[in-house]
C-alpha cells in the first residue's frame, strides 16, 4: 500500500490478534462489510472457515447481521460497564444471545496431498458463525490476562483495538506497516519542518 493511502474498502485487515476485533476494524476507515461478496472475503480470510468452504447459503441479510454483532462488540470492549447501563446491558445480553448458538461443525479429511486438513461439515449459516465470533469475544472479555492486553492505536484518529501480545507490551499501533509508518513519516516532516523555521 503505498504511503498516504487510505485502505481501500475492500481492504480487510487481520491483524488485532482476535476475530472478534479483526471485526471490529471493518468498520474504519469506512465501512467494509457493504456487500455478500466482500463479507464472504471477510470470514474465509478470518479462518471462521476453511479456504475453499462453499458459503452458498450467504445471503443479502448477512452483512447486516455481521454488523450488527460488530456494533454489540463495539460497545462491550470499548466501553466500561456502568450501573444501570441499558445499552451496555442490552449489547452484552446479544452477544451472549448468538454465542448459544451451535457453531459450525468441523471435521478432519485427506487432503489432495494425503494431509489432514480441516473442512466444515455442510456451508455453514450466518447464525453458526456469528457464533464463533461472539464465542472469541465472551472468551477475551472474560480473561482477565486477555483483557488487560487490549490497546487502542495510538495512530492519528485510528479506533482500531488490537491484543498486545509483544514482548514488553509496548505495542503502540494497530500496524506497523499502516499506522506506525504514518507517525514515523509525520515525525520526520516535524523534525524537518523546525529545521528549515531554525
Amino acid at each position: 500500500m503505498a504511503l498516504g493511502t487510505v485502505t481501500a474498502p475492500h481492504e480487510l485487515r487481520f491483524d488485532t490478534g482476535r476475530i472478534c476485533l479483526d471485526l471490529l476494524a471493518t468498520s474504519h476507515p469506512e465501512e467494509r462489510l457493504g456487500s455478500v461478496d466482500v463479507l464472504s472475503t471477510w470470514i474465509t480470510g478470518s479462518g471462521l472457515v476453511p479456504a475453499g468452504t462453499p458459503l452458498t447459503r450467504a445471503d443479502d441479510a448477512w452483512p447486516a447481521a455481521f454488523r450488527e454483532l460488530r456494533g454489540h462488540l463495539a460497545r462491550l470492549v470499548r466501553d466500561r460497564p456502568a450501573p444501570g447501563g441499558a445499552a451496555y446491558d442490552l449489547a452484552l445480553a446479544r452477544v451472549n444471545e448468538t454465542a448459544r448458538t451451535a457453531p459450525p461443525a468441523p471435521r478432519a479429511v485427506p487432503g489432495d496431498d494425503g494431509a489432514l486438513v480441516r473442512r466444515l461439515e455442510a456451508p455453514p449459516g450466518c447464525a453458526a458463525l456469528l457464533a464463533v465470533i461472539a464465542r472469541d469475544a465472551v472468551d477475551l472479555l472474560t480473561d482477565p490476562l486477555a483483557r488487560a492486553c487490549l490497546r487502542q492505536c495510538e495512530g492519528d484518529s485510528c479506533p482500531i483495538v488490537y491484543l498486545d501480545t509483544s514482548r514488553g507490551r509496548r505495542r503502540r499501533w494497530c500496524s506497523s506497516e499502516v499506522c506506525g509508518n504514518r507517525e514515523r513519516v509525520a515525525r520526520h516532516r516535524r523534525r524537518a519542518a523546525a529545521l528549515t523555521r531554525a
